[in-house]
Formats: C-alpha cells, sequence, structure tokens
C-alpha cells in the first residue's frame, strides 16, 4: 500500500482527537484503498463527504448571515458557493496538508490521486462529518471557522484571483494580456506547471500549480496582490 502518515499526526495538526478513532480512519479512506483490502476493511470517506458536506453548508450559511447583514441572498449565495467549492476546500485543507494523511489504493496513488483537487476536497467534507459525529456541531463548527472561514477576504482573493484581473485589465482596451507557461516538472502524472502572467509585455505575477489552471490562479493572485487590487 502507498504511505501516509498516521491519523494521529493529523489529530494533532486540526487540534481535534477523536473518541471514536474509526470515524476519522473511514474519512481518510478513499474507495480505492478499501477495496484493496483483503482483512480488516475500512469503510471509505464517500457517506461522511455526504454528512459533511451538509454540515459545512449549514455553517457557512449561517456565518454570512450573521457576518453579512446586509448582504442580498443572491451574493450570498455566490460567496457560499465559492467558500465550499472543491478548489477552496482543497486550498484550504492544504493549509494543515490533509494530503498527507489520505490512504490511496495503489493505482489512484501512481496517477497522482494524492495531490488531486477533488479527493482532497472530499475528504476536507469527510473529516467535518467525522467530528460532527463525534462530537457533534460545536467542534465541526469550530473547525471550520479555523481552517475554511477564517482570512476569508484574503482567500476570496484567492479564489476569485482571475475573475478580478480579468475585470481590472479589461478597463483599459489598449492592455494586452496573457498567460505564458514557462516550465514543467515532474513526471506525467505528477506534473508542476509554472506560469506567468503578463500584462502590456511585463510579467506581473508568476505562480506554480499541479495544472496549467491553478498555477494560472496563482500567478493572477501574485498579480493581485503586488498591483494591490481588490474585488470593488
Amino acid at each position: 500500500m502507498a504511505k501516509h502518515l498516521e491519523a494521529s499526526v493529523l489529530e494533532e495538526r486540526i487540534g481535534y482527537h477523536f473518541n471514536n478513532k474509526s470515524l476519522l480512519d473511514s474519512a481518510l479512506t478513499h474507495s480505492s484503498y478499501a477495496n484493496e483490502l483483503k482483512v480488516n476493511k475500512v469503510p471509505d470517506y464517500e457517506r461522511l463527504e455526504y454528512l459533511g458536506d451538509a454540515v459545512l453548508e449549514l455553517v457557512s450559511s449561517d456565518y454570512i448571515y450573521h457576518e453579512h447583514p446586509s448582504m442580498p441572498e443572491g451574493q450570498m449565495t455566490r460567496l457560499r458557493s465559492s467558500i465550499v467549492c472543491e478548489p477552496a476546500l482543497a486550498y484550504c485543507s492544504r493549509e494543515f496538508k490533509l494530503e498527507e494523511f489520505i490512504r490511496l489504493g495503489k493505482g489512484e496513488e501512481a496517477t497522482g490521486g494524492r495531490n488531486r483537487d477533488s479527493i482532497i476536497s472530499d475528504v476536507c467534507e469527510a473529516i467535518i462529518g467525522a467530528i460532527y459525529l463525534d462530537g457533534g456541531i460545536e467542534p465541526a463548527k469550530k473547525h471550520i471557522l479555523k481552517y475554511i472561514l477564517s482570512d476569508l477576504d484574503n482567500k476570496q482573493l484567492f479564489y476569485d484571483s482571475k475573475t478580478i484581473l480579468q475585470e481590472y485589465i479589461q478597463r483599459n482596451s489598449e492592455n494586452r494580456f496573457e498567460y505564458v507557461l514557462i516550465g514543467e516538472t515532474g513526471p506525467d502524472h505528477d506534473k508542476v506547471f509554472c506560469v506567468k502572467a503578463v500584462l502590456n509585455g511585463k510579467t506581473i505575477g508568476t505562480g506554480e500549480g499541479k495544472t496549467k489552471k491553478a498555477a494560472e490562479q496563482m500567478a493572477a493572485y501574485k498579480a493581485l496582490k503586488e498591483i494591490n487590487i481588490k474585488r470593488e
């Protein structure tokens, strides 16, 4: 089996210790790993992900409702969607290196599943579901506030970086802008791409990512920080 860090290390990182350790084991187990086990089979994370998704939606909705008392419903919905979307959850989860603990089968590991946003975000929701079942809504809410709803302005800038940068550039029809791939490293199943954002012939930001799109997003975010642009 592919190597992964022990679940007890993750408990230390997130500051929550499970009473029922099997919940955490399941939350970290991808179906490919569960299917390869011949004995001592562990359920995969899919049911916990389903529950965690609902808990996350409730907590984030409550947070937005109280933190933005004058925000209209449509804008609240868009904000929540950007907070709980796949790339956003994966980005937040990498803060405590959740990908290091995921239990993957040999095939999924070999094809780069450990760094795939879709898997990391699923496990993120499964962890929330596991905490909710183990300790109730309060520790689940505490985890979400700490890792997903913290520093939200800066995270929003990152999540929406390409859109915000494009809006800024389009204010002047004479602007010439493009993303340029300047390098890639690693094997085919685990590449890292490097991209630069170029405005009127000048590099205004560079970024790396597991996909070209992710690298462009990071380059756009760096560019926004450089020119001090925020969403209006």
